[in-house]
């Protein structure tokens, strides 16, 4: 098995959590990194952004915190829901982030 292949299996990234709020602020999505990636610090990191990150009026942010800003105590973020239902731009900007780290 390849490294690949571990951490995204059939190409979905393993290590994240997604939220969608509805489309209530810009940053409808927030992707939290959830892995022990190499070479990262402690912290939480974690990535907002609009349906349409590549967009010129589109929104696209990373962060990160000295906590993490995850399930249960942050509902604000919205449901949590899939890989498969962010829309494809915001799956290319995720799979990018990950590889990278």
């Amino acid at each position: 098995m390849t490294r690949v292949e571990k951490f995204m299996p059939n190409g979905v990234p393993k290590n994240i959590r997604i939220y969608d709020n509805g489309g209530e602020t810009v940053d409808r999505y927030t992707v939290v990194f959830t892995g022990n990636f190499k070479g990262r610090d402690d912290r939480c990191h974690y990535l907002g952004m609009s349906e349409s990150p590549f967009h010129p009026q589109g929104f696209g942010q990373h962060g990160d915190s000295d906590f993490v800003i995850d399930y249960p105590k942050y509902g604000h973020l919205g449901r949590k829901i899939k890989f498969q239902d962010l829309p494809a731009d915001c799956q290319e900007v995720v799979i990018e982030d990950y590889k990278e780290m």
